[in-house]
Order: structure tokens, then sequence, then C-alpha cells
């Protein structure tokens, strides 16, 4: 599976404005929302319990925020680049401007740990990183985060 199996083009932004990790999250959330059908409420709620857990800010401006919620159906990715980096308490202590957010349903262990290394996999290449934030449209940015991880991509 590749993250196309995830990640559609509406769950992509390209230059969001946030001014902290919350205002991200709660627009992905909403963004979330409206792919899924669940409230954005939830969605944020189960991404911020996370965060409570310690930070997805995995370092190189990059975080993977993630959560398991119990009425979803399918794992869901949405991504954002940001317009300007947020602190996100990350583990380099860099702010952020790459956000991959990964949504399980709360019996996907296995399907939800693989479809995070993917992420991580794919967002740990400097030449992807570099290549999303260049991209200025989100259509751009679809395209590096699925072609680049295709099932049978390096």
């Amino acid at each position: 599976m590749g993250l196309s199996d995830y990640l559609t083009l509406d769950g992509v932004a390209a230059n969001m404005h946030a001014r902290c990790k919350r205002e991200a999250l709660s627009q992905l959330a909403k963004r979330a929302a409206d792919l899924t059908g669940l409230s954005a409420e939830t969605i944020e709620n189960a991404l911020m319990d996370r965060e409570g857990l310690g930070s997805t800010g995995v370092g190189n401006g990059v975080a993977v925020p993630h959560g398991k919620i119990a009425d979803l159906t399918e794992i869901v990715a949405l991504m954002a680049k940001l317009d300007a980096p947020v602190d996100f308490d990350s583990l380099d202590d860099k702010p952020v401007d790459i956000i991959f957010v990964l949504l399980a349903p709360a019996d996907a262990t296995a399907a939800h740990l693989k479809a995070l290394a993917k992420a991580s996999r794919l967002l740990r290449n400097e030449d992807v990183r570099s290549a999303i934030r260049g991209a200025d449209t989100r259509e751009a940015i679809f395209a590096i985060a699925t072609e680049t991880a295709k099932p049978d991509a390096a």
C-alpha cells in the first residue's frame, strides 16, 4: 500500500496559516471532519490527547500527529505545508512547517503502525522535505508525497 491509499488531494493544504500547534491541529481536524464525516471536535481531541503523551514533532521541521478514533472506518491521512513554521515542542526544539496527520480506526493497530512508518520514511528524506517546502500548490505537494511513497519506491 502507498500513501495514496490514505492521502487524497482534498486532504492536502499548501501554505496553511497557523500561529501555533493547537491552531494547526484544529484546522487539520476541520479538514479531516469534512473527509470523514466525524466531528472536528472528536478529531482534534484525539490529536491533542496524543500530543499530551509527548510531542509528535519528530525533527527537521516535521510533525506526524496521529490518533485512533473509535467511529473511524478506515485510515485517513492529511498533509499540510505551513506558510511559516510554528513551535511544536519538537524533539530537536525546531519549529515545524510540514505536518502529516494520520487517523486510524481504534482497532487498526498494525495498519496504523505501517502507515506511520511509511509517512516517517517519506519525511525523513531531505530531498522530499525540500521539494514539499518548495511546492506552492496542494497538487504539487500531493504528487511529491504520493509519487515518492509508492509501494515499489525505495
